[in-house]
């Protein structure tokens, strides 16, 4: 598998570790249920590896951003969906800006690396 195809699936699986910990530390009700709260602290745990993996094709700023700005986006999405927490017109315009500036790094920065 090429270097910049690894670092982007590793960045997608550090994604969805980094949104699975976010979600069991909702559930960890401030750190009071045990199994939540030991099921965050592995999901940020291996985040954060998979970060480091595609941190070997990829630049940092890069990386942290579509890391950073996809993980707000999908975590918004699931404590509207699974928490029943809503979401005002500018809480969606934000989001929206976020989702802007990760297409446009993807398709038009050459630092991405595709």
């Amino acid at each position: 598998m090429p270097s910049h195809l690894a670092a982007h699936v590793a960045l997608g699986v550090a994604i969805a570790c980094e949104i699975a910990g976010t979600t069991f530390l909702q559930r960890s009700e401030q750190f009071t249920r045990f199994v939540p709260t030991l099921a965050m602290a592995a999901c940020y745990a291996a985040a954060f590896y998979f970060l480091s993996l595609a941190l070997r094709a990829m630049p940092l700023g890069i990386a942290y951003a579509i890391w950073s700005g996809v993980g707000v986006v999908l975590t918004a999405v699931i404590g509207a969906t699974l928490f029943k927490q809503s979401l005002d017109l500018p809480a969606l315009v934000g989001i929206g800006m976020i989702v802007g500036g990760v297409v446009v790094m993807q398709a038009f920065s050459a630092t991405t690396g595709h």
